[in-house]
């Protein structure tokens, strides 16, 4: 399974690691943590020392609750990250988290490789013609409403099915676009409740039937340190758990804020599945 990033294939049968920058100031995790370029520049270092394939770039929190952002507020946050990443590290594959089209086209005719879309186009029908256009990989999420309004959107007759459904709908969108390369995203924490998010991995091999890369997005979320009675800081350790679940589920991205453990994770996983050289 590959995907086609700014003309490069890249192989997916070896689980990849996306790391995370969120230059938001309110993000559940790491909101306000990189202040300046430096630092920022020196974390995206960090995390392709250490293994990542991917940096994912946010400039609008999605955790319930979260301030509005407007378009042209968003545009000035990003757009002076996307170029300073690609001067400094001019191979590296950005990945865009945005709903907005018009920051998915700019930034992609900058040269980010990957649009993340928690909508799936729902908040913008723009969207998948933008990303058709420029032929970018789209990671397309699962939720219902806004993140200001999805938690009380969690009613489900069939959680898996009605996800299922969902991507069906969205893919067909998708390929009409002209998108080729399509990951998914269950979203975990979106429009879900504790027990929905578990019941997701559960049943993760159902998400399998699509015939498309997973992405999984768990690191340090509210459905581990809830249930650990902890917080965001404290969740590693169950964030490292649940990778190593959704690794041996099939899936084949994993976006993290803790790229190291994370690839700790593929590497043993690897060697369990017998394709690692040295054993």
């Amino acid at each position: 399974m590959t995907i086609n990033c700014k003309g490069n294939l890249l192989d997916l049968s070896t689980p990849k690691v996306m790391g995370i920058i969120n230059i938001t100031p309110d993000s559940f995790y790491d909101g306000g943590k990189y202040k300046d370029e430096t630092e920022i520049i020196a974390q995206v270092e960090i995390m392709l020392a250490n293994g990542a394939s991917f940096i994912d770039i946010g400039a609008y929190s999605s955790r319930p609750g979260a301030e509005y952002v407007d378009e042209s507020e968003e545009l000035a946050r990003i757009i002076p990250i996307v170029k300073l990443l690609l001067k400094t590290f001019p191979n590296v594959l950005i990945s865009i988290d945005t709903f907005r089209s018009r920051v998915a086209d700019e930034c992609l005719a900058l040269g980010a490789a990957i649009i993340n879309d928690i909508s799936a186009g729902n908040l913008d029908p723009k969207m998948m013609e933008v990303v058709g256009k420029h032929r970018a990989p789209y990671i397309m999420m699962h939720m219902k409403g806004t993140p200001s309004t999805m938690q009380a959107m969690s009613n489900y007759e069939n959680l898996l099915g009605e996800i299922l459904y969902y991507f069906s709908e969205k893919v067909a969108l998708a390929r009409a676009a002209g998108i080729n390369d399509i990951i998914i995203d269950p979203g975990f924490g979106f429009a879900k409740t504790l027990e929905q998010n578990y019941e997701v991995l559960k049943k993760f091999n159902l998400l399998h039937a699509m015939d498309l890369p997973i992405l999984t997005g768990i690191s340090r979320k509210s459905m581990i340190y809830r249930l650990l009675e902890t917080n965001p800081k404290n969740a590693l350790n169950g964030s490292t758990a649940l990778h190593m679940y959704a690794l041996a589920k099939g899936s084949q991205i994993l976006r993290v804020h803790d790229v190291k453990e994370a690839m700790e994770c593929i590497q043993l996983f690897n060697a369990i599945n017998g394709s690692v050289d040295h054993l």
